[in-house]
């Protein structure tokens, strides 16, 4: 009788906090942090277009780069053709994440320290730069429930 409730009591410890990590639709806090994490070792790792584009809403996310904007895919993919073209050696810092839920939708505040290097032909050598960037992101679930970037907005980008 004794085995049997400390059974029955692992299962309604483990019920409880399965409830609280992502029920289907809803997003949790864990859950975008570690997507944000996610999402820039993708980016300082330069991975795949297709690996890229899983943190991303299907029907084209709406982006705001210092360079350029992006309301589709196709121009997604081209801003990041361009950008794994020109910077390389690239670290990005998560420094904070704020999120902010209501429901399926979260609005996120990200700053980030990257460091990277560029190249500009015929120069004798790369050029380091620097950067703090601040964001604002919004993030939905998916039909699995899992977090996708929405809208992307660089707000500001400081030279360190």
């Amino acid at each position: 009788m004794r085995c049997d409730r400390q059974i029955a009591g692992v299962v309604t410890r483990l019920d409880d906090e399965m409830s609280t990590t992502s029920a289907k639709g809803q997003l949790t806090e864990a859950d975008i942090k570690d997507m944000v994490a996610e999402w820039y070792k993708a980016l300082d790792e330069h991975r795949p277009l297709t690996h890229v584009e899983e943190f991303l809403v299907a029907d084209g996310p709406r982006m705001t780069f210092p360079e350029r904007a992006t309301d589709t895919m196709s121009e997604f993919r081209e801003w990041y053709d361009d950008v794994t073209r020109k910077f390389f050696d690239e670290s990005h810092r998560v420094d904070k994440v704020e999120v902010e839920q209501s429901g399926d939708v979260a609005a996120v505040h990200v700053v980030v320290t990257w460091h990277t290097r560029t190249w500009t032909p015929p120069e004798a050598r790369s050029s380091q730069l620097s950067f703090e960037a601040d964001q604002t992101w919004e993030v939905v679930s998916d039909a699995s429930g899992k977090p996708r970037i929405k809208t992307y907005v660089v707000n500001d980008l400081r030279p360190l």
